[in-house]
């Protein structure tokens, strides 16, 4: 499951990222396209206005032809007797000789001289029956040429040559550029800023934006107004200040999918895993249990069977005392096993909130001391003893006796059995504030660092092999935390291996 996952982020993250490389691409492609066109588009602009300037002095006479010369001609009459018409059609290559102005061309001269080789041909129709005999022309249909090819690519050249020592601010402006421009991207659905430029040979010009600034590694380039060599000094030059955003922009619906999806079955995982991993715990904690609360009946049970089998001895049923002291022993065994299963039912009743408790005003100092005298013979038993330092003055709280006092008597029956030694225990009470503290302080041998978060959990003992010096199955402080609780008050720990322990509880003062 976690190789396919991964495997899943990665194949999203494969294709999240040749969308993108993708989506640059198109969008550099459409750049560069919107530039050549716009490139094209002025200089087609120019060329062909000069084209028109010189076919319009041709046309209404401006350019003064000195000299026309006919290399071919070539004329063909034919009568028509039944419309009484005589058609005439001339076809020839002439050889003019004329001055242009220098006007056209924006150079410092009066004028030029032009040679120019065209074609001209000419039909002319006209009525034969005119009453004063003369030739009356009915009508005339005539066509000249006026920019042949040949005429169009010598005049490109001219134009290219002219055009060259102009300036690149009197060709063109940067409201053209950027009407074009704009159009241009916009049709490619490329809709935000730019800011652009026209270099020549990598100086700037005036023809740019005002917040241009040349970034090699962003900048989109191409040639601009070629030279009759088919070369450029200019380049035309844009850069996108939001370009990323925008390239991003356009796939954030994916991405943002791709990203909730992929977050949903790492959730839906990590969950699963966790429950995997908990239930395994509680399988672990309660065959922990079963071990523990086995070990606890055996050995109760065991007691009892001797006890039992001794006293049916027809030896010892005579015997009043040592019957007596079996029947303690059976009693006092008895005694313990149903304390195990009382500490169970009590935990099972605090979880389903079953477990009524009636609080009322009670001396917090006086619980603590009422606790210590339950385990003081305990104590005494093994050499120890329990220090009292119950300097807080005021100690009122609301509780109930019967359960705190419980909750005191397990975490200093936990100090007393946790001490391989002989117990030493410090019990101190303190005023913090609105609250009072209870600290519970042994030598005993302490905790890791990861059995202190784990104490309080039902169930859980820190592992300790196969050996049973310490008897319990992991729910007094199980217990001990859920009354606490209850009491709008917290319970802490601060422990350190062989070095001994620290239990603090805290509760709310009532005035």
């Amino acid at each position: 499951m976690s190789c396919s996952l991964i495997g899943i982020i990665l194949v999203q993250a494969y294709y999240i990222n040749n969308s993108l490389q993708n989506t640059e691409k198109q969008f550099n492609f459409n750049v560069r396209k919107a530039l050549s066109y716009v490139s094209n588009i002025v200089e087609n602009e120019e060329k062909e206005d000069y084209l028109r300037k010189f076919n319009d002095l041709l046309s209404n006479g401006s350019i003064n032809v000195n000299d026309t010369t006919a290399i071919i001609n070539i004329y063909i009459k034919e009568d028509n007797p039944d419309t009484n018409e005589t058609v005439i059609y001339r076809n020839g290559i002439l050889e003019e000789n004329y001055k242009v102005s220098s006007a056209l061309f924006d150079i410092g001269l009066d004028s030029l001289n032009v040679k120019r080789i065209l074609q001209k041909r000419e039909t002319e129709i006209i009525e034969n029956n005119s009453i004063d005999g003369s030739k009356n022309l009915s009508s005339m249909l005539a066509r000249l040429s006026k920019l042949n090819e040949s005429t169009r690519i010598a005049l490109e050249t001219v134009y290219k040559d002219k055009a060259y020592l102009k300036p690149i601010h009197k060709r063109v402006n940067v409201d053209k550029i950027n009407r074009l421009l704009a159009l241009k991207l916009l049709e490619n659905d490329i809709n935000i800023g730019y800011e652009f430029a026209i270099y020549s040979n990598d100086l700037a010009t005036k023809i740019k934006t005002q917040d241009f600034q040349l970034n090699p590694a962003s900048t989109f380039s191409v040639p601009f107004f070629y030279n009759e060599n088919d070369k450029s000094n200019y380049r035309l030059l844009v850069n996108f200040p939001e370009r990323k955003k925008f390239i991003l922009s356009s796939i954030l619906t994916m991405l943002i999918l791709s990203i909730v999806f992929t977050l949903i079955i790492v959730i839906a995982y990590s969950s699963a895993l966790y429950q995997l991993i908990k239930q395994r715990q509680i399988s672990e904690i309660k065959t922990d249990f079963i071990n523990n609360m086995t070990h606890e009946f055996k050995t109760p049970i065991a007691t009892i069977n001797l006890a039992l089998d001794s006293i049916r001895n027809p030896k010892i049923i005579d015997d009043k005392e040592k019957v007596l002291r079996y029947l303690g022993m059976i009693k006092e065994e008895n005694k313990r096993m149903h304390a195990q299963v009382e500490n169970v039912l009590r935990i099972s009743k605090l979880e389903k909130n079953e477990l009524n408790i009636s609080k009322e005003r009670v001396e917090l100092n006086d619980l603590v001391e009422d606790a210590i005298s339950h385990v003081e013979l305990i104590i005494e038993d093994r050499g120890g003893h329990i220090e009292t330092h119950l300097d807080a003055q005021k100690s009122s709280v609301l509780a109930n006796e019967t359960h705190f006092t419980n909750v005191l008597v397990n975490v200093l029956d936990n100090a007393i059995k946790y001490s391989p030694e002989a117990p030493k225990i410090i019990v101190t009470t303190e005023l913090a504030g609105n609250n009072i503290l209870v600290h519970i302080k042994d030598h005993g041998s302490g905790m890791s660092k990861a059995a202190q978060k784990r104490v309080f959990e039902k169930f859980y003992r820190e592992h300790t092999g196969n050996i049973h010096n310490v008897k319990g199955h992991g729910l007094g402080l199980a217990y001990v935390k859920r009354i606490v609780e209850d009491h709008q008050g917290h319970i802490s720990v601060e422990s350190e291996k062989e070095k001994g322990s620290t239990f603090t509880i805290k509760l709310p003062l009532i005035s």
